[in-house]
């Protein structure tokens, strides 16, 4: 490999460092190709997605129980919480019927 491509990797390389970013090579079946390389590109973002990804994936691998009072919280983050609504409705005896 010349001099330029080595330069030019090395660029590349320190370009990915300076945004958080590392390169490796990962072994896996081919099956898994896709998967691997869409699941890597959503944890190089830098999103709520990505981290609740990464947690998610974390503790699958780890085998943690998962938290108690998760449902809690996601009702907790509604956009529906504080929202005064009126969920009554009218009794109705329903509709005669001949057996």
């Amino acid at each position: 490999m010349g001099s330029s491509q080595k330069r030019a990797i090395q660029n590349y390389r320190s370009r990915l460092s300076e945004r958080g970013l590392a390169r490796f090579e990962v072994l896996g079946r081919e099956a898994d190709r896709d998967l691997i390389r869409s699941l890597a590109r959503r944890l190089a973002e830098d999103s709520a997605d990505a981290s609740r990804l990464r947690a998610v994936v974390s503790q699958t691998i780890a085998g943690e129980p998962p938290k108690k009072g998760g449902i809690l919280a996601a009702l907790r983050r509604s956009p529906l919480v504080g929202v005064d609504l009126d969920l009554s409705r009218l009794r109705e005896e329903g509709r005669n019927v001949q057996i």
